[in-house]
């Protein structure tokens, strides 16, 4: 059994971070369906399923015509009430021939082929294909997201800006019971990353979509935090300017850094084989304290200036003060009369 997905993860467009209660008006997607929503370890809201018909032709690195029918599962997720995704999911399965609607619909998240189902070339053609005219994951998801973006509830002024991430995954079956689950990552583009999991039977699809998810969230929070600081080195300007671009990182998703918080226990492995190489936490911890460092300098430096100004204007407002005294009591014939000076009488 095959089962592929597609995570994008972008910063929630409002300026502040959103309450329990605004996440869940803002993921309200399907109407007569509720929002599921949890507190612990971070605030956390999922929309209903979205579900997305689909009649089309599936990709193949062999360039092969294998039509494939059913109904794509999305659902959006906002994390801390800052990061939004949308995560959309379906197992491709072999199939005999083509049923009504009805039949699909009742299954949705199931895509079945109408022809003989090649895994291997059906999920290299998904990972690294571009195709436009075959099941294109890349559209639906793109567009649930958009929909939240575009609530009415959002002011669309975000408190820094970040670019829009992209994880395409595939799961596979083992076919030999008792493997380990096993996952192998790629950056493809500055934006967009593949992943190609192996897992057992007992890890079902739902569980697998939520540990790519998680992936995708912090890849997007690592991938932000890169540029950041690459822009800081690279760029010219005044510290202050510096420090600005630095702190909202601190203020806003510094707290956000829970890998596996959220993962399903069977699936946990994958994320510390993860922690080991390449070593994301490592990666978040070393670009956090240079953040702190430049801004714990940029502050100082901003002192010291600030001290010098002090300075350099209590120097002239005492110099103010004291020239009159030097030059006051000047008479007529120029003589200096001050204190202690005798006056002629009369």
């Amino acid at each position: 059994m095959l089962t592929v997905g597609e995570v994008h993860t972008s910063l929630l467009q409002h300026s502040t971070a959103l309450a329990q209660d605004q996440s869940a008006e803002v993921l309200s997607l399907v109407e007569g369906e509720a929002v599921l929503t949890s507190r612990r370890p971070s605030l956390y809201a999922v929309s209903p399923d979205v579900r997305t018909g689909v009649d089309c032709w599936l990709p193949s690195a062999k360039n092969r015509q294998l039509r494939g029918v059913g109904a794509v599962v999305t659902r959006a997720v906002i994390t801390g009430g800052r990061i939004v995704q949308a995560s959309s999911i379906i197992q491709v399965v072999a199939g005999e021939r083509r049923r009504p609607w009805s039949h699909y619909l009742a299954n949705s998240g199931v895509l079945e082929t109408v022809g003989k189902l090649d895994s291997d070339d059906l999920t290299n053609g998904f990972l690294h294909g571009n195709a436009a005219d075959v099941l294109n994951l890349d559209a639906i998801t793109g567009r649930v997201l958009d929909s939240v973006q575009m609530s009415d509830l959002l002011d669309r002024r975000p408190p820094l800006r970040a670019a829009r991430t992209r994880l395409r995954w595939t799961a596979q079956v083992h076919q030999q019971p008792g493997e380990s689950a096993t996952a192998d990552v790629a950056v493809d583009s500055p934006t967009l990353r593949t992943v190609r999991l192996t897992v057992s039977p007992q890890d079902v699809p739902a569980a697998v979509a939520g540990l790519c998810e998680d992936l995708a969230l912090h890849d997007w929070l690592l991938t932000m935090l890169s540029a950041l600081v690459e822009a800081a080195v690279t760029r010219t300007g005044s510290t202050q300017e510096h420090i600005e671009r630095l702190r909202p990182v601190l203020e806003h998703l510094l707290h956000l850094w829970l890998p596996g918080a959220r993962v399903d226990p069977r699936l946990r492995p994958i994320w510390d084989r993860l922690e080991q190489v390449p070593g994301f936490s490592r990666q978040w911890q070393s670009s956090v304290s240079w953040i702190r460092d430049q801004i714990t300098v940029g502050n100082m430096a901003i002192l010291r200036d600030l001290a010098g100004r002090a300075a350099v204007s209590q120097s002239c407002g005492h110099a103010t003060l004291t020239e009159p005294l030097s030059t006051a009591g000047s008479g007529p014939t120029g003589r200096r009369v001050g204190r202690g000076a005798q006056t002629p009488h009369g």
